[in-house]
């Protein structure tokens, strides 16, 4: 059963988070904030617990009108769900060879195409080997009423080695990929070119070529997840250990640590759009709200699974009464039966809360 950790000192402000697990599973945690600092609770649960269906990797489309999530799935597979009620709206089956080529990365994007709506958007999925696909995705009421690129654009970024990580640049115009025995590649997403090269993985500024700016070192175990700050200066990192900092990339400077070592590796960082706050999870199977500016643990709920990601949902607004935790022994078993939300835009539904509290700071 779920179980939520606060502290006195702060508040957790009104959010929505969504992560997902190595069952295959994705649960929406919401904090509702108010004068009495609500903690963080889990509301809905979306899913049946798979190993097949471990999520790789995640990205949300964070709009108003039709937020979108999509998802990368150890079984080769990317689904496009809402991020509203978790209902499937299309999915890509085979994009790759599970068992010798898995996905790592997949980005939704909105403003690559220039007639993208609400009802449409750009997916770009990697794999290990190097295969990069983009196609756009026309949203129909039901699944089968989606329209998929008919010649998606594909190609290679590697000719060797495995890559591990991708990300795409805020703008949407380029995207990064790096991984083991393989140069951190930098690629104009409009003309398919690489455009930039560098020699291994640290701080560097493309105008410098190949002389990496800043290198840091954080700690002695490898660092697992990194998230950059919307200040542009600011970047978070996390270890195997569980060690969560922040850095200052223009100096390298350790700005400090989070009061609170997580259990496990942490695998997965997001900083919230507006809130001064971020999400780690990972190993220990716990959602971590964290503030920004005090570096304090505002909230964390335990989610059983090891977790691999984690997004926010920045359009999230608490106008309604707080929803309780529909939650119990049950959840242990493999066949129960996932939480339903209703249609309605954040909507909310009462059910009994069977969930424990229990105080407590943690420190490091």
């Amino acid at each position: 059963m779920p179980r939520t950790t606060t502290v006195e000192s702060s508040s957790c402000p009104p959010l929505r988070a969504l992560t997902f697990d190595v069952l295959g599973l994705i649960k929406v945690v919401e904090a509702r904030g108010g004068q009495n600092g609500d903690a963080a609770k889990v509301v809905e649960r979306w899913g049946e617990p798979d190993a097949s269906k471990c999520v790789l990797s995640a990205s949300i489309l964070d709009r108003e009108s039709h937020p979108l999530i999509g998802i990368a799935r150890k079984s080769g597979s990317v689904e496009i769900i809402s991020a509203i009620n978790g209902d499937l709206q299309v999915q890509i089956p085979d994009l790759c060879q599970p068992e010798d080529d898995s996905i790592v990365g997949v980005h939704l994007l909105q403003k690559h195409k220039s007639d993208s709506s609400s009802r449409s958007c750009t997916l770009l999925a990697s794999t290990t080997k190097g295969h990069v696909r983009m196609e756009s995705v026309k949203l129909g009421k039901t699944p089968a009423k989606s329209v998929r690129d008919p010649s998606p654009t594909v190609w290679n970024v590697c000719g060797s080695g495995n890559i591990l990580c991708s990300k795409v640049s805020e703008d949407e115009n380029h995207a990064l990929f790096g991984g083991k025995g393989i140069e951190v590649n930098l690629w104009d997403l409009h003309k398919l070119e690489k455009i930039w090269t560098a020699k291994s993985v640290r701080l560097y500024d493309i105008s410098a070529q190949r002389r990496p700016v800043i290198s840091i070192d954080f700690r002695e175990t490898a660092i697992k997840a990194v998230s950059e700050d919307i200040d542009g200066n600011t970047i978070y990192v996390g270890n195997g250990s569980g060690d969560l900092a922040t850095f200052d990339i223009r100096t390298g400077k350790l700005l400090g640590c989070f009061t609170g070592k997580c259990a496990g590796s942490i695998r997965a960082i997001a900083r919230h759009p507006e809130l001064p706050v971020i999400a780690s999870c990972g190993l220990d199977s716990y959602l971590r709200i964290w503030d920004v500016q005090t570096r304090q643990l505002l909230s964390a709920v335990y989610l059983k699974q090891h977790l691999t990601s984690v997004v926010f949902d920045s359009h999230f607004r608490s106008e309604a009464p707080a929803p309780q935790v529909e939650t119990a022994a049950e959840e242990d078993k493999a066949d129960a039966t996932p939480v339903k939300r209703k249609k309605e835009l954040r909507g909310t539904r009462k059910a009994k809360s069977k969930s424990s509290k229990r105080s407590k700071c943690e420190e490091d």
